[in-house]
Parts: structure tokens; C-alpha cells; sequence
């Protein structure tokens, strides 16, 4: 009950200040009660979905699968992912008198290293772990780092679902003694035989050290590999997608033919990790497909919008995560036809103001050095930084352009600019550009 009141108070003053409510409620009711999480009665599925990319789309999606199957379903809506967005999710879902969350699943969108905080003696009954990449270094530091959190907040009773394509992931094969899932891309025709730079993230062997070699890599150090030494491998998975047609948006998982929302291929790795999740708690085919092939789940990464008689997707990238910003820009060098990119940020992180650049160096942005790209737009407060990142890329001074003020941009990109118009940019920079084009006058 006090939480409710509290909650409402922040609901008030959000309106009044235009401050969040999703992380102030949950603060104040763990300085009551510091094991206010450990007394509530908990639904049958406790299901978590972690990793340094792509978990915000999986659990959306597991999400619009459940609720249309009809299960009521407690999660993360808003993507707040941290222990205090938990806390308040929770109690406000929470009957007040019996303690029970009033939910057939409580489903929650992870930080990696808040799990272990949120779920201090009630268990996860299933994880989904989406990847491990470095991401945020100077909050996280090496991927090997990001594994243990996570392997340290589960016990041999949590269901773990993997990516198999992914050798650090891939290492619970060998430690979880619990229940276990996998899942994996098979072999797509944009596939590499090596890696575009050397910044992978995994190369060796988790278990042995020995240098792992790979049938094919789809992208950074997500693949098809083997250790020559001791046989750790990718292979066999439970679930695997074949088939895949971006253009007409579908692929084929164990032989049923699934829906995907995007034609873009990481939405194939969250459709995948859905389907093996809702699989596994038991889900049929049939359930799946009705809400994967019939009702269509909006992409919470790729919008589209006009300027005029151009095209305008703005995809979010997530900053200091370089195989993030490689998928976007696999995705536009893959595009046909002349393109315009906007690119920047003013904030590298909404977390912590430590401002290290180093992540840009890790990102291939000599993949933009093509002749289809017109001009690249760079914008915010670190302009000059990408700007001088795109110029160790070797991309001529002719394609750049700065532009001092966001509400400009629109603007020049009319007026200095052709092609398909393609936005770049993290999240404090989306929302910008969101209404700016709103504004415009088509």
C-alpha cells in the first residue's frame, strides 16, 4: 500500500517536473524494507532476458506472444532495467495484503549486473541470455567480467536459454548443470569467412585457450565455431533458424515457418531466443506462429518516417556496444540504392558521465567508406569526436558534415543531401530527431 502511494506521488510529480516514476517508488520502498523482493509471492514463470544487446526486443516480443496467448503478464515496458525499476514494477503489481504479483509471468528485461541484486533468494525459473559483447567498458569492463555476473546470479534450478553462435555464451554448455536451451543462426548467405576487424570479442577457446576456428561468422564473433583442441562447439543446438529471407521477412525455425517484424538480421536472433524461450515453457508451434505470422509486433529499434519523398529509418544504436552500431551498419551498406546517414549523440551514457570514447575506435565505420553513401550528417555535443572517427576511416572531408545545431539538421540534409535518409543515433538523440521530423512540413 505504501508503495502504491508512493508511486502515485512520483506519478504526480513526473507531470508537474517531467521526471521519471519508473525508478523513485522502488528507491524509497527498499530504504523501508531492504528485503522487500524476498517476501512476495512469486507467479509459476519468473523469467529473466539478459545480455549486452538485443534483450529489450526479446522480451518485448516473448511479451506480445504471452498476452495474445492469454496470459496475464507482468514486464518492463519502458526498458528500465535496473534494481529500483524492478522494485517498483513489482509492488505495483503486487496485491498488497496477500504479497501475490498479480501475474501468470513476471518477465523483466535484465541488466546483467543487477540480477543477482533483484533475485537474491527468489530464483529465476528460466534466463535468456542474448549475447556477451563488450559493452559499456567503462561500467563493465571485459566481456569475461559480464559472464561471471551473470553466471553467478543463477543456480542448477534456472532453465537457461543460450545462444549457441555466441563461444562466450556458448561456455554455460559446459557449466550449467540446470536445464538448458539452445539456439542458433544456421549458415546465411551474407555470412563471412573472417571477421571485419580484429576488435572481436572472442577468439579463443573458453575452455581450453586454444584459437577457435569458425565455419563462418555472421558477425563479430558470432558463428560457427569449433575448438580444434578440445571440441567445444557451437553444434548441436535445439533451435535453429534456416531459411532466411529478409526481403520477405520470414525464416524457418525446426521446420515452422516464423514471421519476422523487420527485415533486418538481428531480428532474427530475437525471434529465435522467443521461440526457444516460449518453447521451452510450453508453448506449441501453433501458439507462436499466430502471433509471430498474424499480428505484427512494431520493431522497438527501427522506425520509419518521410521527408518528403525520401525515406527516413532511424535506427537506435546502442552507444560504447561496437557490434550494435556493426548490425546498423551492415544493415545500410546492404541497403540498395544512395543513402544519407545521421550520426551522433550527446550523451555516451544515460548511467554514468565518465564520457570514454574509446568504443568508437571498436566500431567499423570504414564500412561507410562506399560509394552509395551521399553525405553523413554527424550531430550533438561529440560531433568533432565522430567526425575525426570517420576521418581515421579514411571518409572524405566531401561526404561530412557538421552541423552545430540538431535543429538544423533537418534542413541541410534537404538541402545538401540525396538518397534514403538513414539515422544513426543512441537513444537521448532518437527522440530529438523524432520531433523534428514531426515538425516538419511534408
Amino acid at each position: 500500500m505504501l508503495n502504491k502511494c508512493v508511486s502515485l506521488a512520483c506519478l504526480i510529480l513526473k507531470n508537474i517536473f517531467h521526471k521519471s516514476g519508473s525508478v523513485t517508488p522502488g528507491y524509497y520502498a527498499t530504504k523501508l524494507d531492504r528485503q522487500i523482493l524476498d517476501k512476495l509471492d512469486y507467479p509459476e514463470f519468473i523469467i529473466g532476458v539478459t545480455g549486452s544487446s538485443g534483450k529489450g526486443s526479446t522480451t518485448s516480443l516473448i511479451a506480445h506472444i504471452l498476452e495474445g496467448n492469454g496470459f496475464k503478464v507482468v514486464w518492463n515496458k519502458s526498458g528500465s532495467n535496473l534494481y529500483n525499476a524492478a522494485v517498483t514494477l513489482l509492488l505495483n503489481h503486487t496485491n498488497p495484503f496477500t504479497r501475490k504479483v498479480n501475474a501468470d509471468v513476471l518477465l523483466l528485461e535484465l541488466d546483467e549486473s543487477f540480477i543477482k541484486k533483484i533475485f537474491n533468494k527468489t530464483k529465476l525459473t528460466h534466463l535468456v541470455v542474448t549475447n556477451v559483447t563488450r559493452d559499456q567498458p567503462a561500467r563493465n569492463g571485459d566481456p569475461d567480467i559480464i559472464f561471471n555476473k551473470i553466471a553467478s546470479s543463477i543456480d542448477n534450478n534456472t532453465h537457461l536459454i543460450i545462444n549457441a553462435d555466441d563461444p562466450i555464451v556458448a561456455r554455460f554448455k559446459e557449466l550449467h548443470k540446470g536445464p538448458l536451451t539452445t539456439y542458433g543462426i544456421g549458415k546465411y548467405k551474407d555470412d563471412i569467412k573472417a571477421p571485419l576487424s580484429n576488435t572481436v570479442d572472442a577468439a579463443y577457446c573458453p575452455i581450453c585457450d586454444t584459437k577457435l576456428k569458425y565455419k563462418y561468422y555472421h558477425y563479430g564473433h558470432i558463428g560457427n565455431f569449433t575448438c580444434p583442441n578440445c571440441k567445444f562447439s557451437r553444434n548441436p543446438v535445439d533451435f535453429e533458424a534456416k531459411d532466411i529471407d529478409l526481403e520477405k521477412q520470414f525464416m524457418t525455425i525446426n521446420k515452422a515457418i516464423v514471421h519476422l517484424n523487420k527485415n533486418v538480421f538481428f531480428c532474427c536472433y530475437y525471434t529465435l531466443a522467443a521461440y526457444a524461450l516460449l518453447k521451452s515453457i510450453g508453448l506449441t508451434t501453433k501458439q507462436i506462429q499466430t502471433y509471430t505470422n498474424e499480428y505484427v509486433l512494431e520493431s522497438k529499434r527501427l522506425k520509419e518516417y518521410s521527408l518528403g519523398r525520401r525515406k527516413v529509418e532511424m535506427i537506435e544504436s546502442k552507444n560504447e556496444n561496437a557490434l550494435s552500431y556493426l548490425q546498423t551498419l551492415n544493415y545500410i551498406k546492404t541497403y540498395k540504392g544512395t543513402k544519407t546517414i545521421i550520426l551522433g549523440f550527446d550523451n555516451v551514457s544515460r548511467r554514468y558521465s565518465y564520457n570514454d570514447l574509446s568504443w568508437l575506435y571498436d566500431v567499423d565505420f570504414e564500412l561507410l567508406n562506399d560509394n552509395s553513401i551521399d553525405k553523413i550528417f554527424c550531430i550533438g555535443r561529440f560531433r568533432y569526436d565522430v567526425y575525426a572517427r570517420l576521418k581515421y576511416a579514411n571518409i572524405s572531408d566531401n561526404k561530412i558534415v557538421l552541423v552545430d545545431e540538431v535543429k538544423d539538421v533537418i534542413n541541410q540534409v534537404r538541402k545538401k543531401s540525396k538518397g534514403t535518409i538513414f539515422t544513426m543515433v543512441c537513444f537521448d538523440m532518437t527522440a530529438v530527431l523524432k520531433k523534428l521530423l514531426n515538425g516538419v512540413k511534408q
